[in-house]
């Protein structure tokens, strides 16, 4: 671990010369970014207070004090250009990623959150490796996270085909944009009491209104399964000898989520009546109000875990929020930029019971499993929404399990804009938090998380501009132990400067 620090310390020397990226920028005809940032952590508590690690792909550790390097470089796509009247882009282009993480103190790490190649031809999009993002309609800066892939997690690594956002349907005019992906991927397999399992994951999101209008609506769904693996130490009544379904038809059954596969397929234990994997998701619906200076974003993500939501047993559970967007350009010293309120509701689903009536389900357990014991969880971090709690986070005395609280009820307020040319946001969550419908938490588990965020320009000699980000933390109640800390982070970026293919301007039209 000292010879990775030792080199990734050689590494961040060489990205803050100026004449690196001088000489890198001449001979780049794509958008090419570097970055490099070295970091500390502490507070006062060995627990990272909730606002510093999550939703951070997994690269904060839940203890410090720590130290960190962090490095970067990415290569997108070349920007469209505008000829005989017309924008265009490239029929094939490429691009790729790579982050590259050290952290060292009471543990110590070195992680790649980012590292992909990807490829696009036309409107398809491939790609393999580990690449950052979130899945659902929400806000992507201010969000308390996403219910099923927030961005909480270090990023699987997966092979991916799909579009590269929205892309509009031209025989219909524009009236009607799609975004949509399919990929298959692979869960770790150490500290685990399932391995070898993989991920499969589908999403198609659909927006209805043209680039003009004022409104536009958004609907969609994403679904996740884990599935096959090996088990170890699992109750043999919900494997077939210690082994789970991976057979291409079980991939079948398991990507359609058909409900009773094969009977005389022999791999299959009497859990598969029911259906191959871990199967969860949200069907998700939105709207945008351009309203001239303003914009208004509203979105609402309705949960799944079983049949509960066709059933409309746990309509109340969901990730509701509102955002308004600055669009002015302002030189005042103080502005706002966004503004947000959500409001997270896990505590119905389904109903305390199962199986008393029939048809009607309850227990959904979210991010829990009976044969996926482990839960919704990679490397130690929930997949999806942070304030859906592992065993391993919440205070000593409550209980525990792959995923401990799983009935919560947030109200979460993200606000962020400038103060002259320094960039500050703040987040702050309040919880109340009831555990699971077996092992319950007691009465006013309540927890408060705040985050300040402050990123101020700097220039420091011979090395010349630079970011000075200060985050302050705290964490106040009974779910986390009560902690106050903060990060202090010194960032270099580069950007190349693009050399363009075709004019910027269009050519003028004689008449």
């Amino acid at each position: 671990m000292k010879l990775n620090f030792t080199l990734l310390s050689v590494c961040l020397i060489c990205l803050i010369t100026p004449g690196f990226s001088q000489r890198n920028a001449s001979t780049v005809g794509k958008p090419l970014t570097y970055y490099a940032e070295l970091g500390a952590l502490v507070s006062d508590s060995k627990q990272t207070p909730f606002w510093l690690r999550a939703n951070q792909n997994g690269i904060v550790p839940n203890v410090n004090p720590m130290g960190t390097i962090r490095l970067g470089i990415s290569a997108d796509y070349a920007r469209p250009v505008f000829k005989d009247g017309r924008t265009r882009s490239k029929l094939f282009d490429w691009g790729y990623g790579l982050d590259v993480v050290e952290n060292n103190g009471k543990t110590s790490q070195f992680l790649l959150p980012e590292a992909y190649v990807k490829g696009r031809f036309s409107f398809i999009e491939l790609y393999a490796g580990r690449r950052r993002g979130l899945v659902g309609l929400v806000d992507s800066n201010l969000t308390s996270g996403a219910y099923s892939w927030s961005g909480n997690a270090l990023p699987l690594p997966t092979v991916q085909i799909g579009t590269p956002g929205y892309v509009s349907l031209g025989f219909l005019k524009n009236m009607i944009s799609f975004r949509s992906f399919y990929n298959h991927g692979w869960f770790e397999n150490s500290d685990k009491k399932i391995t070898h399992s993989y991920l499969h994951q589908k999403v198609l999101y659909v927006r209805l209104g043209k680039p003009s209008w004022k409104v536009k609506l958004y609907g969609g769904f994403n679904h996740q399964v884990q599935w096959g693996g090996v088990a170890n130490n699992v109750d043999n009544g919900l494997t077939k000898n210690g082994v789970l379904p991976q057979s291409w038809q079980s991939y079948l059954f398991m990507v359609t989520g058909y409900r009773h596969p094969n009977k005389k397929d022999t791999t299959l234990s009497g859990f598969e009546n029911n259906r191959i994997g871990n199967h969860l998701g949200s069907i998700d619906m939105g709207m945008t109000i351009d309203l001239g200076d303003f914009n208004l974003y509203g979105y609402r993500q309705n949960l799944y875990d079983d049949g509960s939501l066709f059933r409309m047993t746990n309509i109340r559970d969901g990730l509701n929020g509102v955002r308004l967007q600055n669009n002015r350009v302002t030189t005042n010293t103080f502005s706002i930029r966004e503004f947000l309120v959500e409001y997270l509701y896990t505590k119905s689903q389904g109903g305390a019971v199962v199986g008393v009536v029939p048809g009607l389900l309850g227990k959904d357990n979210y991010f829990n499993n009976s044969q996926y014991v482990d839960g919704w969880i990679y490397k130690n971090r929930a997949i999806g929404t942070p304030f859906l709690t592992p065993g391993t986070e919440v205070r000593p005395g409550l209980p525990t399990g792959a995923i401990a609280n799983n009935r919560v009820s947030m109200l979460h307020v993200g606000i962020s804009g400038r103060l002259a040319n320094v960039q500050w946001t703040t987040k702050v969550s309040y919880s109340d938090n009831f555990g699971t419908y077996d092992a319950p938490f007691p009465d006013h588990t309540t927890q408060l998380s705040a985050l300040l965020n402050v990123s101020a320009p700097i220039k420091l000699p011979g090395i010349g501009p630079m970011s000075l980000n200060t985050s302050l933390a705290l964490d106040r109640g009974h779910l986390f132990t009560n902690s106050t800390g903060v990060y202090v982070g010194l960032r270099k970026s580069f950007s190349s400067p693009v050399r363009t293919v075709a004019a910027l301007e269009p050519k003028k039209q004689t008449k």
